[in-house]
């Protein structure tokens, strides 16, 4: 799983830079793409390479925190590192009710105004869909009406502006969705991760959700104070 990226001289890396690697372009601050600052890492997948519960431990980052929601949130950790077909991934099949994940970055939130977009890598089973879920600096959750969930034959990168996205308000403890559409701002966010609103069926064809990849291209935002980095 990767967290909080982005693009600058064709290497991925973490939040905006101070500077650009390309000549600067006739538009305003605002309404450039965000990039990013630091090298990601990908997921630990254990020795065996085989399916266990996910952890803190799976997480290839030191800055970033896994967080899991839900009455049951048996999120399991599976797949095979460097395996396009079948790549490192969390799984959601033996969830027994609707279950969410996050990550949260411990030096900084992020600023998810402007042109910041959300990029994933997911396969689904069934009618299962994933939908973008965010956790505020004011501890207020919500979930978008972006889903993902186009193929249940392969894995699907699919991305998306967070501006396009509206929102409900969201309950982490029973992954429930509450209320009408309500305006958010997405300039300082604690959490940003995926739920899944339905229980899973199991091993087998039926209904999970995998999620291989989550890039979020945005501002950082120091914990600590001041301003965008």
């Amino acid at each position: 799983m990767h967290a909080w990226r982005g693009r600058t001289c064709h290497v991925r890396t973490h939040y905006s830079p101070p500077h650009s690697c390309w000549p600067p372009r006739r538009r305003s601050r605002s309404n450039r793409r965000p990039a990013a600052r630091d090298r990601d890492r990908p997921a630990k997948q254990n020795d065996k390479a085989d399916e266990h519960p996910a952890t803190q431990e799976s997480v290839g980052n030191p800055s970033l925190e896994l967080k899991f929601y839900g009455q049951n949130h048996d999120i399991l950790l599976t797949g095979k590192p460097g395996d396009e077909n079948n790549p490192t991934h969390l799984w959601t099949g033996v969830c027994t009710t609707p279950c969410a994940a996050t990550l949260r970055d411990k030096t900084n939130m992020a600023d998810l105004t402007g042109l910041a977009r959300i990029r994933w890598n997911t396969k689904m089973s069934g009618f299962h869909r994933i939908r973008p879920i965010v956790k505020l600096a004011d501890g207020k959750w919500y979930i978008g009406d972006r889903e993902e969930g186009s193929s249940t034959a392969d894995w699907i990168v699919s991305e998306f502006n967070l501006a396009d996205v509206k929102w409900l308000v969201f309950d982490p403890e029973k992954v429930v969705t509450k209320g009408n559409f309500v305006p958010v701002d997405l300039s300082k966010v604690d959490e940003i991760g995926f739920a899944d609103l339905m229980p899973g069926s199991g091993h087998g064809p039926g209904g999970w959700v995998d999620v291989a990849q989550i890039e979020v291209y945005g501002k950082a935002v120091p914990r600590t104070g001041g301003g965008s980095q």
